[in-house]
């Protein structure tokens, strides 16, 4: 078996993507909270969301600095998490992004 020597996994390289690019990010959040419309696909955006805080410190870095446990964190941006107005808006904010809301198009409507 030849030994990749210097190869990454793609996550750690979308980490560095979007570590490097916050337009990138922004639009791979926005992308994913599409998702939250439809109850059954709405872990896209939760682990998007995750994605992006892994990427600007860690999950770790991004519950102390937002004032909630790892713990916490890691349950309320998992598939099935449910996180609260207050989490989402504090993890927002550390990664810094805000929340925001824009009319559906008129084809979604």
């Amino acid at each position: 078996m030849t030994e990749n020597r210097g190869a990454i996994s793609h996550y750690e390289a979308e980490l560095a993507e979007l570590r490097a690019d916050p337009e990138l990010a922004v639009e791979y959040l926005k992308a994913a909270m599409q998702s939250l419309d439809d109850p059954e696909d709405r872990a896209a955006a939760l682990l998007a969301l995750r994605t992006v805080a892994e990427a600007y410190g860690g999950l770790a870095y991004v519950a102390a600095e937002a004032g909630i446990s790892r713990e916490a964190l890691y349950r309320a941006l998992s598939p099935k998490g449910n996180p609260t107005l207050k989490t989402l808006l504090a993890v927002l904010k550390t990664v810094g992004l805000r929340l925001s809301v824009e009319p559906m198009s008129s084809a979604a409507a």
